[in-house]
């Protein structure tokens, strides 16, 4: 676990803590699918005793990041396709609905935000760093979201959109379709601009069934993470 990025500063409860971390490197895949970790190495990783780190252990296995073998061990779960769809199924139709009520509503200053992001998003593509941009990803969406009062989707989509964020991260680590994405978001941005639903939803669609095309190309070049 030579990668793994734990912080020792929080305002969560240890529990919490150790969750929201490990549940981060686990989507960031610093703890690779099928990685074997156990109690005992982040309890003595972070100074903190057995319990919390066990309590973290299964709340992580519930969501079925983790999979817990009474004992053989516990295993960072390998990458499920059906949940990966399901996840984007239900992203993609939630975001199709929410960029068709941002072309009427989405405020100026959300706009702004877009446009400050997307000049971001176009530095992390000369730079390649995939990591700021997937942050950056993410807050494309959100402030799209949030700009036209629909954050409790956003919300939504943020629950179910683990599995799927694990298979988002690979892409961008495999450096697929960077390009492409920095310019559907463009195109996005320019429909809403324009005030026009049909198109918006349209290059919505298109972005956010992307990963469908590339799953098997993914699958191929990393066997051992899926399932």
């Amino acid at each position: 676990m030579k990668n793994l990025e734990l912080s020792k500063k929080t305002n969560y409860s240890i529990r919490d803590h150790i969750y929201q971390e490990l549940k981060k490197n686990i989507i960031s895949l610093k703890l690779e699918p099928g990685l074997s970790i156990s109690e005992k190495e982040i309890s003595a990783m972070l100074n903190v005793s057995r319990t919390p780190v066990r309590e973290a252990f299964v709340k992580l296995a519930q969501e079925e990041l983790l999979e817990i073998y009474p004992q053989k061990g516990t295993f960072v779960s390998l990458i499920d396709l059906d949940h990966v769809e399901e996840a984007r199924f239900i992203r993609e139709h939630l975001e199709r609905a929410t960029v068709r009520v941002a072309c009427e509503k989405i405020s100026a200053d959300s706009l702004l935000e877009l446009e400050t992001n997307l000049v971001m998003q176009q530095l992390c593509v000369n730079d390649k760093n995939y990591t700021k941009l997937f942050e950056l990803d993410e807050e494309f969406h959100s402030t799209l979201a949030k700009g036209c009062g629909k954050e409790r989707v956003w919300s939504v989509i943020q629950q179910t959109n683990l599995h799927l964020n694990r298979i988002r991260m690979l892409r961008l680590a495999s450096n697929y379709n960077w390009d492409t994405i920095l310019s559907q978001h463009r195109e996005i941005l320019n429909a809403i601009k324009e005030r026009d639903p049909d198109k918006a939803e349209q290059v919505m669609k298109e972005h956010l069934t992307m990963v469908i095309a590339e799953q098997d190309e993914l699958k191929k070049s990393y066997p051992n993470y899926f399932k």
